[in-house]
């Protein structure tokens, strides 16, 4: 039994490294985010089956809510690959850095903080005590993201 459960952690950590030499950081940042939404899906699901709302058309809208947070986020990843491009190509144009993402992780950030936020009502629609310290925290951070993109475009 022990042999097992070392092979299991060894093929879990194998595949971990292996996906993360593939994705790196922010693989497993938009991984999180793909969790996030179909947790929030399931547990908004169970919320209205609870409450005895739930219906096929909320579903649906829910799902096409999903799509377009999915289309922002590609968006956010194109604009990203587009400057990068213009960053690489302008010679007059040189940073102390190399460029590779940034629009794209605060946009998925943004979108994992509201996902987690509305996982919290909805474990709190099934019953569930939340902690307001944890309701803040999200907050908290989603304000922080707010913030740093909002440096992007020049408010304060």
């Amino acid at each position: 039994m022990e042999h097992k459960i070392a092979a299991f952690k060894a093929g879990a950590a194998g595949v971990c490294a292996a996906l993360t030499a593939l994705w790196g950081w922010f693989g497993w940042l938009v991984a999180a985010w793909v969790a996030c939404m179909a947790i929030d899906y399931l547990t908004g699901s169970a919320a209205a089956m609870k409450g005895g709302a739930w219906s096929s058309q909320k579903a649906r809208e829910g799902l096409w809510h999903k799509a377009g947070c999915i289309v922002a986020v590609t968006i956010s990843g194109v604009l990203d690959f587009v400057i990068g491009l213009l960053l690489e190509n302008i010679p007059a144009v040189t940073l102390p850095f190399e460029y590779t993402v940034l629009l794209c992780p605060l946009v998925v950030a943004w979108y994992i903080l509201t996902e987690l936020g509305s996982i919290l009502e909805n474990a709190g629609a099934l019953g569930a005590p939340m902690p307001r310290f944890l309701r803040k925290a999200v907050a908290a951070l989603k304000t922080g993201v707010e913030a740093a993109g909002d440096k992007l475009d020049g408010e304060d």
